[in-house]
């Protein structure tokens, strides 16, 4: 790997530093006579104007997803769940991101049993709908 020369890990911090005035500046927006909304740092001379700040002055950010503790088994639980259900599943063959047919029902009673397994391996316990039959049997 090819490393900066020495010209431009000097010029890089030099135009951050340079940079930091107008990243704190104010900047002030009005209309003039013909309606043209202008921006500048100095306040107009004579001008009806509002200053402009910027940064986060009471935004709150989204929280932060919650960490999924397996994603093997949130993966198994969810393709388990999917082929439980009566909706069709659609099977992208030549990987174009578009499904090009229907699972039938020999395939989607294969994989329900793959699921099936995946989510024993993957997960502490099994999925709710498994536990009533494993504590009956």
């Amino acid at each position: 790997m090819r490393r900066p020369s020495t010209l431009a890990r000097l010029v890089l911090p030099l135009a951050l530093l340079a940079a930091l005035p107008v990243v704190a500046a104010q900047v002030y927006t009005w209309k003039d006579a013909k309606g043209v909304t202008h921006y500048s740092d100095a306040p107009p001379a004579g001008q009806k104007m509002k200053p402009r700040e910027f940064g986060n002055h009471g935004v709150t950010t989204p929280a932060a997803p919650k960490a999924v503790a397996n994603a093997d088994c949130t993966n198994a639980r969810s393709n388990l769940t999917l082929l439980q259900g009566t909706g069709k599943v659609g099977v992208d063959d030549d990987k174009d991101g578009k499904a090009d047919r229907e699972l039938t029902a020999a395939e989607r009673a294969a994989r329900l049993k793959v699921a099936e397994g995946q989510v024993e391996l993957y997960c502490a316990g099994p999925t709710t709908a498994n536990a009533a039959t494993t504590k009956q049997g």
